[in-house]
């Protein structure tokens, strides 16, 4: 079997408002990260075996439905993680969540930990410590190549601003290289992104932007749920997001 290439991190070009938009216009900042790819050598994956018959029941879902990990995140300006099989359903949340934020209701680290609780280990390397130095990784990219950098996060907040984001139209989804278990996609959508902020006289302004985004959701039974919820095994949980979008 081939061995799938270590991820390769580039640039995504995160839409931003600066400091000044309110009074002066819409600046857009264009964000560019490279992370070491070819300089850093593959851990190699392999696939892990299947259950055995008669293991855990997959989950089920009421029809109509969808439960969330926790209801009361929204009170800090956060999305909520659904409790779902369907990827994407999921990948729409996924998608949203890493671009949803309130600055007067918590802290850019808050946040970045909330959304750590999405990921789940990729289950193509069959070595939990190989498993652990991807999800690692993972969670790097999202914080240095993914989310609002942090001097952003800074000016957004001195204009007591938020973010708000939803996709829309829709969502591609594609097969993962050397998935065997065939549980893991890819999701690209448009997400449009409703920057908020105070406008310096009592009041507020608001201004969309859409980009385009990508994310990898495992919904199989080797997912790992967040404890103490009503997350299963099963239920689609978050591998990775991509620094620029996935296509074709």
């Amino acid at each position: 079997m081939t061995n799938p290439q270590r991820r390769k991190r580039t640039g995504l070009t995160w839409a931003l408002i600066g400091g000044a938009v309110l009074i002066a216009g819409v600046v857009a900042l264009i964000v560019n990260v490279i992370l070491g790819g070819a300089a850093n050598p593959a851990a190699q994956p392999t696939t892990s075996p299947s259950a055995p018959l008669g293991g855990t029941a997959p989950p089920t879902e009421t029809p109509g439905t969808i439960e969330v990990v926790d209801p009361d995140v929204a009170e800090a300006g956060w999305l909520a993680e659904p409790i779902t099989t369907d990827p994407e359903v999921y990948a729409r949340a996924a998608l949203a969540a890493a671009s949803t934020f309130d600055t007067t209701l918590g802290t850019r680290d808050e946040w970045l930990d909330y959304l750590d609780t999405w990921f789940t280990p990729d289950s193509r390397y069959a070595d939990p410590s190989d498993q652990q130095m991807e999800l690692e990784a993972a969670q790097l990219e999202l914080r240095q190549g993914v989310v609002v950098p942090e001097e952003m996060w800074s000016s957004i907040a001195e204009q007591s601003g938020r973010v708000t984001a939803e996709v829309v139209g829709d969502v591609t989804m594609a097969d993962v290289p050397e998935d065997a278990s065939g549980d893991m996609r890819i999701a690209t959508a448009n997400a449009e992104l409703t920057f908020t902020q105070s406008d310096g006289a009592g009041g507020e302004a608001s201004y969309p932007e859409t980009v385009r985004v990508s994310v990898q959701v495992l919904c199989g039974e080797a997912s790992v749920p967040t404890p103490g919820t009503a997350q299963q095994a099963g239920h689609c949980k978050v591998v990775r997001y991509f620094t620029e979008p996935v296509e074709g």
